[in-house]
């Protein structure tokens, strides 16, 4: 199995932390930004750091969407899951037309999930 290193961004600090400890026991790095500002700074200021990202849309400061968009102009090939338990139909539609490898509806099942990470990109379901 291949290292993983992902950035969570998710509001949810409980659920963000969870996760990312959940993760780590099984091999994977994670680091964890809670809004949408600090998680494209951190983006912005660690270029390539991250194997993938894990996005939830409902953030305080920007909806999901714009992170989504803008970390597809900082880092084209970068893979996005996002990680919602708000997320509509049309989310889905317009975050997998933006580039979003993956569209989960919380709560995240950690096998399920796993199995994503581990699969190699470009992969389908």
């Amino acid at each position: 199995m291949k290292h993983i290193d992902i950035l969570i961004i998710d509001d949810e600090i409980k659920f963000a932390d969870m996760l990312g400890r959940r993760l780590s026991l099984r091999g994977i790095t994670c680091h964890a930004c809670y809004d949408g500002q600090s998680g494209l700074e951190w983006i912005k200021t660690h270029p390539g750091a991250v194997t993938l990202i894990l996005l939830d849309l409902k953030l305080p400061d920007i909806y999901g969407t714009q992170v989504l968009e803008t970390i597809k102009e900082i880092d084209p090939a970068v893979p996005v899951f996002i990680i919602t338990g708000h997320g509509t139909r049309e989310d889905e539609t317009a975050c997998l037309a933006m580039g979003a490898s993956e569209f989960i509806h919380k709560p995240v099942n950690i096998e399920k999930l796993t199995t994503l990470l581990n699969r190699p990109r470009g992969e389908g379901t």
